[in-house]
């Protein structure tokens, strides 16, 4: 049983036993608009529509400490999650290290801030895929101190995603290649990837495309829902923005190669 475990007895087997896990890099600012970046793997997408993902950021082990993104998180009710591909793991890594408040992860890393249009914290130029998102909640779970955590829900504002990446709307995974987080130290990459077709009531197609062939207008929470699973897997971009909470379809009629940002518009 669980209670029966001291915490890092605790932390270990959760850490262990939950996997591959997606990283959120999440970039913040604080109070007085210096920029914070650090690597969370309690990571996930919650809902399309709106798009909403979540991390957890625990207190840190050694004082119980909030970690300075979760203040950064709740001084100014905005982040940005950037994905870790294999070109930037590394650096990700860096940015896990310690710092004294204040000191920016961004030159300690050697990365490139880039302004965001949404929120005040910048996103990582060398992440293929950004997510400028704005607070929802934070939930408090657990204890009061070392090991506690807080659950951290944000709805996505705009989407940065490399051009390279983005076909007919969708995110390509292969040439994403995302990384993933294990126990310890120990990262990994896709590997061997495979299909299964889920079958229901309605067809082989359920949660995919109700038909084959290009699809002129798609539902604006499924594309959501594309673009979600697709880069929470384990430069120039193409910007997709979310302008109101009330978008219900998705402007599909610019090619991706045209350079036009593609908007979401209202129906």
């Amino acid at each position: 049983m669980p209670r029966t475990l001291d915490l890092r007895g605790a932390y270990k087997l959760l850490i262990g036993s939950i996997l591959p896990r997606p990283i959120a890099w999440v970039s913040t600012v604080d109070a007085d608009g210096r920029p914070n970046l650090a690597p969370f793997s309690f990571f996930t997408g919650v809902a399309a529509a709106p798009p909403v993902v979540c991390f957890a950021p625990m207190r840190r082990f050694a004082d119980g400490a909030e970690k300075d993104t979760l203040r950064n998180v709740r001084a100014t009710g905005e982040f940005v999650v950037n994905i870790v591909d294999e070109d930037t793991v590394a650096q990700a890594n860096e940015t896990a290290r310690e710092f004294a408040p204040g000191v920016s992860e961004f030159a300690e890393a050697g990365l490139t801030p880039v302004p965001c249009e949404a929120v005040r914290a910048p996103r990582v130029a060398e992440s293929p895929v950004s997510l400028e998102c704005r607070l929802l909640q934070i939930v408090e779970v657990g204890a009061d101190g070392a090991g506690g955590g807080a659950l951290v829900l944000g709805e996505v504002l705009r989407f940065h995603v490399r051009d390279d990446l983005l076909h007919d709307g969708r995110i390509d995974t292969g040439a994403l290649r995302p990384v993933g987080r294990l126990a310890g130290s120990e990262y990994t990459t896709l590997g061997r990837r495979f299909e299964l077709e889920r079958k229901s009531r309605h067809g082989p197609h359920d949660g995919g495309d109700p038909r084959p062939g290009p699809l002129p207008l798609v539902p604006a929470g499924r594309y959501w829902m594309y673009l979600l699973v697709s880069c929470i897997s384990t430069a120039p971009c193409v910007i997709l923005t979310s302008p109101t909470p009330t978008v219900n379809q998705w402007s599909a009629g610019v090619p991706p190669s045209s350079g036009v940002p593609r908007r979401w518009m209202q129906s």
